[in-house]
Formats: C-alpha cells, sequence, structure tokens
C-alpha cells in the first residue's frame, strides 16, 4: 500500500520508521516531514494545518492511506478533507477530535458517559477562575481549554500562578489534582472496535525528580512491570469503550488512535487527559515494541476492519528527549547536531531538527529522540543514555531519570 504521513515530529518518525518496516507498505511518504524522517520516506513541502492542500496532495500521489500523526490538523479538519477526497484516513474527523481540542468537551464527554476523572469547573472569567481554586484547593491544577502543544497545564502551589495562568487564557478548565503515578493508553479505534497497545509512562516536567515547568514530554518507557494486574482491561470497560460509545451516539464515530492520561488514583484510575492522536514521546516507545506489521493496523482502523489485539515484543524499550537549550519557555534554535550514529541497541529520531548549511541543526523544543532497547528495563535504558552521551549539540538538556521514578 502507498503511505502518506502527515507531521514533522519524533512521532512522525517513529511511525515512518514502523512503516518503512512494514512488507505491506510498497510506497511511504511524508508531509512536511524532516531530515531524519527523509531517510526512510520521500518528503513534501506541505502545510499541515491546510486541508485542501494534504488531500491535494494525497490525490496526486495516488496514496491508499492517510496517517494524521499531529492534533492540530485534526483539529483544523484535515482528516475530513482527506475523507471526502475519496482516502482511507487514519485519524478522527475534526468533531470527534474536539476530545482533545476542548477541555471543557472532553469532561462533557466524560459526564454523559460516566467515566472516572476529576472534578472541575469550566471558568472564562477570573473571578469564576479564583472561586474553582478555593473550591478544589492546592495543588492547584489549571488547563488552557484548547490545544497548547502540551504546555497549557500548570500544576502548582502557588495560587497566584494558577491564577495568572488562569488570566492568560481565554477559557481554562481547574480541576482537583488526582494523586498517584500516571500512566498512558492507547485505544486504537475503528467506529465501532477498540483494542488496546500496551501501557506506557511518560515525563512532562522538564528537569530530574519531576522538577521544573510542564513540556510537551522528556521521555518514556515501556512497559510498565509495576503496573497492577488487569489495569487495561479496566480501563478499556469503564473509560474507553464509554467514551466511544457516547461520541457513536452523538454521531462522531471515532476512527483513529484515543490516548488516555490516566491518573492511578486511590480511588482506582482516572482521566487526567485524552489525546485524539499518538501521544508524543510514548509512541517512540510503543511502536519500537510493536512486532503486528503498522501499516495493516493502521488502514483497519481506517477501513472500520479492526480485528486482533496487536502483539508485542518481549522486553523494554526507553526514549530519551534530547531538548535546546532554553526549552520549554524560549528554545534556541540553530545548533549544529552531531553524534547521530546509531548503535547495536539504540536509535535517533529527529523531533526537531533541520538542515543548513549541509548540517543537520535543532529546529525546536524537543529536537531528537534517543530510543534503546534491551531484555529488560535497566539495559534498555542504558543503551539509550549511552547513546545519548555521544550526541553534541551546544547548551542541550535532558533528563537524567527517565525510567527510574512512577
Amino acid at each position: 500500500m502507498r503511505v502518506l504521513v502527515i507531521g514533522s515530529g519524533g512521532r512522525e518518525h517513529a511511525l515512518c520508521r514502523s512503516l518503512k518496516l512494514d512488507p505491506q507498505v510498497s510506497e511511504l511518504h511524508c508531509a512536511p516531514g524532516n531530515p531524519g524522517i527523509e531517510e526512510v520516506a520521500t518528503v513534501h513541502p506541505v502545510d499541515p494545518l491546510d486541508p485542501e492542500q494534504v488531500a491535494g496532495l494525497a490525490t496526486r500521489l495516488r496514496v491508499d492511506l492517510v496517517v494524521i500523526g499531529p492534533e492540530a490538523p485534526l483539529v483544523a479538519g484535515v482528516s475530513d478533507a482527506v475523507r471526502e477526497a475519496g482516502f482511507a484516513c487514519f485519524g478522527p474527523s475534526r468533531d470527534a477530535a474536539m476530545i482533545e481540542g476542548s477541555k471543557s468537551f472532553a469532561k462533557e464527554i466524560m459526564t454523559a458517559a460516566d467515566v472516572p476523572t476529576a472534578r472541575s469547573r469550566t471558568c472564562t472569567t477570573e473571578a469564576e477562575a479564583a472561586a474553582a481554586l478555593d473550591e478544589f484547593g492546592a495543588p492547584y491544577v489549571v488547563k488552557d481549554d484548547g490545544l497548547a502543544a502540551g504546555k497549557g497545564v500548570v500544576v502548582t502551589e502557588d495560587r497566584d500562578k494558577a491564577l495568572a495562568h488562569a488570566r492568560a487564557c481565554e477559557r481554562v478548565v481547574i480541576e482537583e489534582y488526582l494523586d498517584g503515578p500516571e500512566v498512558s493508553l492507547f485505544a486504537l479505534c475503528d467506529g465501532s472496535t477498540a483494542v488496546p497497545l500496551q501501557l506506557a509512562q511518560d515525563f512532562k516536567r522538564a528537569y530530574d525528580r519531576d522538577q521544573g515547568p510542564n513540556t510537551g514530554g522528556m521521555g518514556s518507557y515501556t512497559p510498565l512491570p509495576w503496573a497492577p494486574d488487569g489495569l487495561t482491561e479496566q480501563v478499556m470497560r469503564e473509560i474507553v469503550h464509554p467514551t466511544i460509545g457516547e461520541l457513536t451516539r452523538r454521531g462522531l464515530p471515532y476512527q483513529g488512535v484515543l490516548y488516555v492520561g490516566l491518573a492511578l488514583t486511590s480511588k482506582g484510575p482516572k482521566v487526567v487527559e485524552f489525546n485524539a492522536r499518538f501521544g508524543d514521546p510514548e509512541t517512540q516507545v510503543l511502536l519500537d515494541r510493536l512486532e503486528t506489521p503498522l501499516g495493516g493496523l493502521l488502514m483497519a482502523c481506517a477501513t472500520g476492519e479492526l480485528g486482533l489485539d496487536p502483539v508485542f515484543k518481549a522486553g523494554s524499550a526507553v526514549c530519551v528527549v534530547v531538548a535546546s537549550e532554553g526549552y520549554p519557555d524560549s528554545p534556541v534554535k540553530g545548533d549544529v547536531i552531531r553524534g547521530l550514529q546509531s548503535t547495536d541497541n539504540a536509535y535517533v529520531l529527529h523531533a526537531g531538527t533541520a538542515w543548513k548549511d549541509g548540517e543537520i541543526v535543532s529546529a525546536g523544543g524537543r529536537v531528537l529522540n534517543v530510543i534503546g532497547h534491551g531484555p529488560d528495563q535497566e539495559s534498555a535504558r542504558r543503551a539509550a543514555y549511552e547513546l545519548v552521551g555521544r550526541i553534541e549539540m551546544r547548551g542541550s538538556h535532558h533528563r537524567t531519570d527517565i525510567a527510574t521514578v512512577k
């Protein structure tokens, strides 16, 4: 099959890498791509947020499947345009993607479906926000209602800081803090059926020991040997199936991947957030361990023919994100990167890179994803950090405790 992937980050590099390994995929394209993706796919300079441009490219390439990586194109209606042009598409419709595009809408769906989540208030004025902060107390959790590239959430003990974040947003969701470790579960959906992928965990804070501001994710690992038995089945039963059922009841059948961010609280698993696409950087480690060919899975979701649960390889995978100087507040771009060569058990995915004068340079905040794999978590972690140690990029930083804390 001929496949077109939309996006330019580490998640899309991981998707392209896995699709390239699928014998069913005869031709692979990506728009707009990045220097790493260029090694495995033909890249095209298309605006991923322009539905007409993406649908036009799919038409010119005569692809069989379009895979949309990031959330912004989904909320912009790219999947709708692709389907209207007659192409199979992996990614929910614009209206269904509002499960991520609006925190308030997600809460509405969860309430209607009786899905366990934090109590919350949607606020549009400073007075409403102040009242909600006082109602729930510290730690304060304030979420920008719209898309914010993973950086629209503030969790703080400082009420003034929480209120300032609310003031800076047009509309916010303020909710009670959920105790317990967080885990990620992705469910592949074909409009009526849903099957789970392996559990993973990511690390949102910028610095070691979960210090610093929230980011798009500084690392991840899978599987989770400490996860409670039966957790996946419980989440599918209590969260995923009721959620996609409620969306279907509203005329929004869900095709693509539903990301469920969970807190394992003292009262059981509760939803922290939904995403309408593969999470980044959890996708990187999940696809490293995925044994079932990816192309067939994504096509089955797009065509309503999803069957058996995906199969994963034994062993573990760990992802360490190498970020640019100043990330997440004001990332510095344009620094030359060296030392990107793979080892026997680790490799690099490009997340925010570009070409400049014949060299690869930083072009974003999260610049590289370094993936290590091995028979167990410690060997995978060691492999990832050994390769991180070989990479040269002025001012870069990374967490040193990925896959060591829950």
